[in-house]
């Protein structure tokens, strides 16, 4: 039964499929490792970690039951346990008592359940979406700003030969796979779609995050009636970088009253400094700052009429900015479009801390037949016409750099007018071959289906049912300490140290004091190593209680204290 095991009969019932899961008990324990970690259970509940799975995601009858997974998998994310392997060096009676069992399951047993519940491919996105949507509904409806963008996953294994991706925080080309997040101006996410090949931030945003947003985005009462009254009123805003710059997508946004926030490309004019004016900005993290900002109406080159807003910088650089949100000012707009650094942020944060780019089984399948890829034939034609592009380029810097001397003999002369004819039929047949290769690869498709690439450039991809459904696990975790640290912050002289104190007080010891007589789990906190963060948490315990949550499974409500017995 493994170490640990106390609940012995349970566990034979279990075996003999007569137990449907084990009921949740707690009992007194003084001291137990990682405790701090259930202060961080109303938000879990709050955020949606037990809501939308039902329909979803079943277990056959078994000592841990679907609840006691789901929590366990949530706690190890906000425990900073980043993979099913290193719950092998964790002790794990101590954390069955956090759950109410004897002991939390193997790895084995956990990878088990797992299985079983990634068996239908799609659950975990379609469980993402349900949360999704929850979350959205919980925005301001009146600002609604959706931040795009693709976070690229290295694969170093050698399971499959993944298409190469460039790495921008490596500067390096290697072989990756993409997905296309979406979150909220603080760097909440909502969902993110997995593409094995990258077809760009263009196409996702066509054919995956807007019709979500579409179909999701629910128009207020007074959101319909303000876009009724005023024809530039937007539904709501997306915001993207550079990689998603194309005046069509914007004009066929706008024409479903989607706002586009972007960066413009391709900027070659300067605008004359006495139209820039300073003044305060409030940014998306609350902090005000003074930008000297200026606006003009632009034209696309689909003729195409939106708002451009140009930062000026103290060096003199301007940074231009495009938007079809013409009711929001211009600081809003341009906050709004700084802002976007929180999602860098979130990405950050989540490699560093909840292992966002761990691969969480090995293994692969088999790409969708219908997905396009580069023509392989295409990208070696392309490479060729570069190369002697490049062959060319040299040759013409050479061929004007050669010149005689200022009294120049006859064998010099004779030797510049060979050289110079060299050149030239060498030119001139470049140009042969490469508009004979331009002319082949124009007859040659660019993108082909997967199905159809020779035998030796095929690849499948990594398994993405697990991976999508852990991912989910650690938002909803993200989330919840996002608003733990939010409650935080009121009240510790140093707002930025809210997620380090979080941090500490996941892996602080506690002690677990059920009372049947008034239905309540009193979970008490052991002293930090500073006075200043035992008051912060206090007021942290005293906003947790007032939720009045109840640990899943049982009746009793869940009591914060803070000292040790």
């Amino acid at each position: 039964m493994g170490n640990g095991a106390t609940r012995s009969l349970e566990r034979v019932a279990a075996a003999m499929g007569e137990l449907e899961s084990a009921p949740i008990e707690f009992h007194s324990s003084c001291d137990v490792p990682q405790g701090g970690v259930l202060l961080a259970l109303p938000a879990l509940l709050s955020v949606g970690l037990l809501r939308y799975h039902e329909p979803l995601y079943q277990l056959p009858n078994g000592f841990y039951g679907l609840e006691s997974i789901f929590l366990l998998l949530a706690l190890m994310a906000l425990a900073r346990i980043q993979s099913l392997e290193q719950l092998r060096y964790q002790a794990p009676g101590e954390w069955g008592k956090l759950l109410g069992l004897d002991r939390i399951p193997e790895v084995r047993t956990l990878r088990a359940k797992l299985k079983l519940l990634c068996k239908d491919l799609g659950a975990a996105q379609r469980w993402n979406a349900e949360l999704a949507k929850d979350w959205v509904a919980r925005q301001n409806a009146a600002e609604l700003y959706f931040y795009c963008d693709g976070h690229v996953r290295v694969y170093h294994g050698e399971q499959t030969a993944l298409p190469r991706h460039y790495v921008a925080r490596e500067r390096l080309c290697l072989r990756a796979t993409t997905d296309y997040w979406v979150n909220a101006m603080d760097g909440q996410p909502f969902l993110y779609v997995n593409k094995e090949v990258d077809p760009g931030l263009i196409a996702t945003l066509k054919q995956d995050v807007i019709p979500w947003l579409e179909a999701n985005v629910a128009k207020t009462p007074d959101q319909q009636r303000r876009m009724e009254q005023d024809p530039r009123a937007p539904w709501f805003t997306v915001v993207f970088d550079r990689e998603g710059y194309s005046p069509d997508l914007f004009e066929q946004l706008w024409q479903k009253r989607i706002a586009i926030l972007t960066y413009r490309k391709f900027v070659q004019d300067q605008w004359p400094s006495e139209e820039f004016r300073s003044g305060p900005v409030r940014l998306a993290g609350g902090e005000t700052v003074t930008m000297s900002l200026a606006e003009r109406g632009t034209q696309l080159s689909n003729k195409f009429w939106l708002r451009e807003i140009r930062k000026l910088s103290d060096d003199g650089h301007q940074t231009s900015i495009l938007t079809t949100n013409f009711a929001a000012s211009i600081a809003t707009a341009a906050a709004s479009l700084f802002a976007r650094w929180s999602q860098e942020n979130f990405f950050r944060y989540m490699r560093e801390h909840f292992a966002l780019d761990r691969l969480i089984e090995y293994g692969t399948e088999a790409v969708p037949d219908a997905v396009q890829v580069v023509n392989p034939g295409w990208r070696k034609l392309d490479s060729q016409i570069r190369s002697k592009n490049g062959k060319r380029h040299r040759l013409a810097a050479q061929f004007g750099s050669i010149a005689l001397s200022e009294d120049p003999t006859s064998p010099q002369v004779e030797a510049f007018q060979r050289l110079k004819a060299d050149l030239k039929d060498e030119i001139q047949n470049l140009d042969l071959e490469i508009g004979s290769l331009k002319q082949t690869r124009s007859n040659t498709p660019h993108h082909i289906a997967v199905n159809a690439l020779p035998e030796q450039d095929r690849f499948t991809r990594l398994r993405t049912e697990r991976k999508h459904l852990i991912d989910t696990f650690k938002m909803i975790a993200y989330r919840a300490e996002s608003s733990l640290a939010a409650l935080l912050r009121e009240h510790i002289a140093r707002p930025d140290d809210a997620r380090a104190l979080l941090r500490q007080i996941f892996s602080t010891e506690a002690d677990l004091i059920p009372d049947a007589s008034a239905n309540t789990l009193t979970v008490q906190l052991h002293h930090l190593t500073h006075a200043a963060h035992d008051d912060a948490i206090q007021l942290l315990i005293d906003e947790l209680n007032a939720t009045q949550t109840v640990f899943p499974g049982t009746q009793l409500t869940l009591v914060f204290k803070l000292g040790s017995t």
